[in-house]
């Protein structure tokens, strides 16, 4: 036992050493420091005096890898770059897996045409144009990406103007498909001019509704001239009798309305508005009359309810885990058209409940990373094009899958990023450009990190 004093006045305290020790130098003591930094300081054999350690070398590379993703972003802030590739990467994989089902559910309607045609194309027809327009639309997005608020504000008016220009071309020389005439055809090529005026409504409306101000509550400046212009290319696209595109255009008006700051009392009113005319619309035409008999089943004669009743028993037989991918019974004629409006029926057969909720979650993602990027900024014009954006492509796929699941009737609405057509991808990805152009830049209020 060891027996020290603490000081003058206090009583002797005792420490007992351990059994089987014996008193030896300090750990603190230069025996003790000398072993400590003869350890620290010894090198391994055959190691040079300029060897970088391991672990500064992993942190070169991890500097390096930031170096580079805030090259890719084009910010000079680390922190904003979540949302921008948060967007980026689930508008790639949307794109990856629309690929992967055009492919699996095209294949099979282009082997049976080939069958009775020679000179019929091949199963990977339609594949191969998908990523062709994947590719152009890939690069747009990438492209739109760099410019900022200034340079759409510039193109606003004349986006609008060359979007109504199409429009016009459609309803003189366009092709009529299903009843739709809601094409133009350049060759071996058709497009549809309406997906082009969605982006170019979105932008516009931004432009006209950020310069209002305080002056959006009243319904006067709300609506003009927000009507007129968006009214004229919805009217064009509905002498084309395309309602499901009207009706997503519809959404677009309103939600930049909202994003605006416009009245709620006001975009109550016109939203009962365009139920009753979508109402009325319906009831004048023979064929979405008898769409809506299907879906209530009503009248399933003449076989209107064959569509909706396969893509149903396409995600019954789906089960948990799918049967999958390429084994699809339902693509073989049972539901026609399965690449296009019903590709999500295909989805849920070949992937499961498992692969309807991947999809589902990725455009849980993409909702949320472009609501961060509306919430960042404060200037108007940037939050309306990403509200009326967000809008369109989740308010899209939100009608598409409610189709497949039988909540909606069929209206011809397709899946964003996943159904086939070279038109909607290729202006689909370019809203998406826009996202990501905003998503680069750094708002007033959060200055930039050194």
């Amino acid at each position: 036992m060891v027996t020290t004093s603490t000081g003058k006045g206090r009583k002797p305290t005792a420490r007992r050493r351990p059994a089987g020790t014996r008193p030896g130098p300090s750990a603190a003591g230069p025996a003790g420091t000398a072993g400590r930094a003869g350890a620290a300081g010894s090198a391994p054999a055959g190691s040079g005096a300029g060897a970088v350690p391991p672990k500064k070398r992993g942190l070169r590379l991890g500097e390096r890898f930031t170096a580079f993703m805030v090259l890719l972003e084009g910010s000079g802030s680390k922190a904003t770059g979540s949302s921008y590739y948060m967007i980026l990467g689930t508008t790639l994989a949307l794109t990856a897996i629309g690929l992967m089902m055009v492919l699996s559910a095209s294949s099979v309607e282009a082997i049976a045409a080939a069958a009775g045609d020679a000179e019929a194309a091949t199963e990977f027809d339609l594949f191969i144009k998908q990523l062709m327009f994947a590719a152009i639309g890939i690069v747009l997005m990438l492209g739109l990406s760099r410019f900022g608020p200034r340079f759409y504000r510039a193109i606003a008016w004349l986006a609008l103007g060359a979007a109504a220009l199409l429009l016009v071309l459609v309803l003189f020389i366009g092709v009529e498909v299903n009843g739709n005439k809601n094409w133009l055809a350049f060759g071996p090529v058709t497009g549809q001019p309406s997906e082009a005026a969605k982006l170019a409504m979105a932008v516009w409306f931004a432009a006209v509704l950020s310069r209002k101000g305080p002056l959006i509550a009243d319904w006067k400046h709300a609506l003009i001239p927000v009507l007129p212009g968006g009214g004229m290319l919805i009217g064009l696209v509905l002498l084309g009798h395309d309602l499901g595109t009207v009706i997503i255009m519809g959404l677009i008006m309103l939600a930049a309305l909202f994003f605006a700051g416009a009245r709620l009392k006001l975009l109550g009113l016109l939203s009962l508005a365009a139920g009753a005319a979508a109402i009325v619309s319906s009831i004048a035409s023979g064929n979405r009359t008898s769409r809506i008999s299907a879906w209530l089943q009503l009248d399933c004669s003449a076989g209107l309810c064959d569509q909706a009743n396969a893509g149903m028993y396409a995600l019954a037989s789906g089960g948990w885990f799918g049967v999958g991918i390429g084994q699809s019974r339902q693509k073989w004629n049972w539901i026609p058209e399965a690449h296009n409006d019903f590709i999500f029926a295909i989805i849920g057969e070949e992937f499961g409940l498992l692969g309807t909720l991947v999809v589902l979650v990725l455009f849980g993602i993409l909702a949320v990373a472009t609501v961060r990027v509306t919430m960042r900024h404060t200037q108007p014009f940037i939050r309306i094009v990403c509200g009326c954006i967000l809008v369109w492509i989740i308010g899209q796929a939100a009608v598409n899958i409610a189709m497949v699941t039988g909540l909606l009737p069929v209206i011809g609405v397709p899946l964003p990023f996943i159904s086939y057509g070279g038109s909607s991808l290729t202006f689909t990805l370019a809203a998406v450009g826009v996202l990501l152009s905003f998503a680069r830049t750094i708002p007033e209020r959060e200055p930039a990190a050194p």
